[in-house]
């Protein structure tokens, strides 16, 4: 493997290989970690950084790509294959003007973002969605850990206003070549939850038997995945936890108040992009707030604007919504609970 590096070092360093340091940079610290280590005590000696970090959440992601493929065939791989190209020539074109490595941070925010889309949405539509998550979600800001919403919602949200039709009225169900605008949600909201139940059970809901985007229907993959991010602690629960909690407490207390216009808190959770949402969209460090306290009150306020975006607006979902306008709101909750916790010193 040494030999390998070398190789790879040597081929970097030559004249017509320099301008796409960047590039060969990447691969090194994907392939074999970062040169830099410590060297002894007390420190451990390891190679884990943010390309490992990043590997952990493409493993958690596993169960809801395999199922999708499973679920849509061929068609998943098209279209994630569209967003890593498309999005990593947007990241690259950046770090060869900016000169810096290519950061990695795209290598979960292009499957993350295919996985959010209908498995009917066209490629150059998901070309689009990616290319613009990427250049105006994350790289206007400066890159990888300097962006305030989550790029992949920024996308999401872009092609969702820009093609409404596509993205909300062309739904194929799992196994199937029917195409419907029924999702679970869109049942509920227009026929109530007694049209629901005469549609879906609960173990449609959990094991992909209902419409919905290509990585939120297996629920049981996700809830698999979102518990080994946790476990490995490169997700923080509080984030989800409390996001779940909120989205259970609003909507049993909405359902029993107004049983015709807020869904009964089970089909809530079990529903539209909830779990996929909360396990690997709300979760990111770079958008979500700091503070142990921060987090619990970020995924509180999750919830609630969740249910009452579901419950109340002419959306079926508000899982994107919600978490965008939070990432926007997340500095300034930090900013008050450090204000709460630590008083100004008095001379």
């Amino acid at each position: 493997m040494n030999r390998i590096q070398s190789l790879l070092h040597r081929l970097a360093e030559t004249k017509p290989m320099r301008p796409f340091a960047a590039v060969f940079e990447t691969l090194d610290g994907i392939i074999f970690g970062p040169r830099e280590v410590t060297a002894g005590p007390p420190h451990v000696v390891d190679n884990i950084e943010i390309k490992r970090y990043m590997s952990v959440a493409i493993i958690a992601l596993l169960p809801s790509t395999v199922s999708a493929i499973l679920f849509w065939g061929a068609r998943v791989l098209a279209v994630i294959i569209v967003c890593y190209v498309a999005g990593g020539l947007v990241e690259v074109a950046f770090a060869l003007i900016r000169k810096r490595e290519i950061e990695e941070g795209f290598l979960v925010t292009g499957l993350i973002f295919p996985l959010i889309l209908p498995p009917t949405v066209p490629l150059w539509v998901a070309a689009v969605g990616i290319i613009v998550g990427t250049f105006f979600g994350k790289e206007v800001f400066g890159g990888t850990g300097r962006n305030i919403f989550n790029p992949a919602l920024v996308g999401r949200l872009f092609i969702t206003i820009a093609f409404p039709g596509m993205m909300s009225s062309a739904w194929q169900a799992p196994f199937t070549d029917t195409v419907t605008a029924a999702t679970p949600l869109a049942i509920a909201k227009s026929e109530g939850f007694a049209g629901l139940i005469d549609n879906y059970s609960y173990a449609d809901l959990l094991f992909g038997g209902a419409a919905g985007s290509m990585g939120e229907v297996f629920r049981i993959g996700i809830i698999a995945g979102g518990v080994f991010l946790l476990l490995t602690k490169v997700g923080n629960w509080r984030v989800p936890v409390s996001y779940l909690a909120s989205v259970f407490v609003f909507s049993l207390a909405g359902w029993l108040l107004f049983p015709s216009q807020v869904a009964p808190p089970v089909f809530q959770l079990l529903s539209g992009g909830l779990l996929y949402g909360a396990f690997f969209m709300a979760t990111d460090p770079v958008t979500s707030p700091v503070h142990r306290e921060s987090k619990l009150i970020y995924g509180a306020f999750l919830g609630l604007i969740t249910v009452i975006i579901r419950s109340y607006s002419g959306y079926t979902e508000g899982v994107m919504f919600s978490i965008i306008f939070m990432n926007a709101l997340s500095p300034l909750i930090d900013h008050f609970v450090l204000k709460a916790k630590f008083r100004e010193a008095r001379q």
